[in-house]
């Protein structure tokens, strides 16, 4: 299954630090996401924490952590579904809007895949993957069609098209979703723990979508708890924890080597349960 495809880090904290002062890997592209000094409150609840982060172009970054460490609000706000009350986030150099046309513009370089498939129940497979190029991008319809069984083929889904939602199990919802986001030839794909509402048995053929979908180049933030599709498929693992970037590191150097006691107590926990 093959997957087609058009992604840098640190936050002072008083945990210990690696012998690399930001404890990421060196970006090897020019920088594509780019978040400076990002804050974020729930009233007074302070969930993100001066935020530094860039992701270079075709990067895969997954970011790890506890429940209630900011993952998918970090997430969230990088197309601004939720706002933040101070710094700047960018996108292939062009700054985060606020509201408006600009930030309709720079949504559409940025995609999305969330906990839930949020697919349009009373459209087709296909109507759901062509929905967004034909009425964002103005992409003729025959023209839209044609991409879209491709991105359902290459997602293993393509003999869905006529059929509803509702008639898909949640693994092959799940894989929709990503090719309506791919439809879009979005810049960069955000996944928020896409595997945490289906059952077991349907998580590895998303992961495996996703894993393609990492080799080819595409550019991708991810929010998990699978540690093994980190492992295999990120460049940099981020560890977050009280709102804060903790540690980061190659996946060989976080999961054998981590030097914040956080990262050592939360990796304790789950890779030995």
């Amino acid at each position: 299954m093959r997957v087609e495809a058009p992604s840098y880090c640190g936050v002072m904290t008083d945990e210990p630090r690696s012998t690399n002062p930001t404890g990421s890997p060196k970006a090897t592209h020019r920088p594509l996401v780019v978040l400076d000094k990002v804050n974020k409150y729930y009233g007074t609840l302070h969930v993100l924490k001066d935020i530094d982060l860039t992701i270079g172009e075709g990067e895969v970054v997954v970011v790890i952590g506890p429940s209630g460490a900011g993952k998918s609000t970090l997430c969230r706000t990088i197309n601004r579904l939720e706002t933040f009350e101070s710094g700047t986030i960018t996108i292939d150099g062009q700054l985060l809007a606020s509201q408006g046309t600009a930030l309709a513009q720079l949504r559409a370089d940025v995609g999305m895949v969330f906990q839930t498939f949020n697919l349009f129940a009373h459209r087709t497979i296909l109507q759901n993957v062509t929905l967004g190029p034909i009425k964002v991008r103005g992409v003729p319809k025959a023209v839209a069609d044609t991409r879209a069984m491709e991105l359902l083929e290459r997602v293993g889904v393509q003999d869905q098209a006529d059929k509803y939602p509702a008639q898909l199990s949640g693994g092959q919802q799940q894989r929709v979703a990503i090719a309506r986001s791919l439809a879009m030839k979005p810049k960069v794909m955000l996944f928020d723990e896409p595997t945490s509402a289906l059952d077991p048995e349907m998580i590895n053929e998303v992961l495996d979508v996703m894993t393609e979908l990492a080799k080819s180049g595409m550019t991708m933030i991810v929010i998990t708890h699978e540690m093994g599709f980190a492992r295999r498929a990120a460049k940099r693992v981020v560890f977050m924890a009280d709102g804060q970037i903790i540690e980061q590191a190659t996946p060989e150097e976080f999961f054998t080597k981590a030097t914040s006691r956080r990262a050592q107590d939360f990796l304790g926990k789950i890779l030995h349960h």
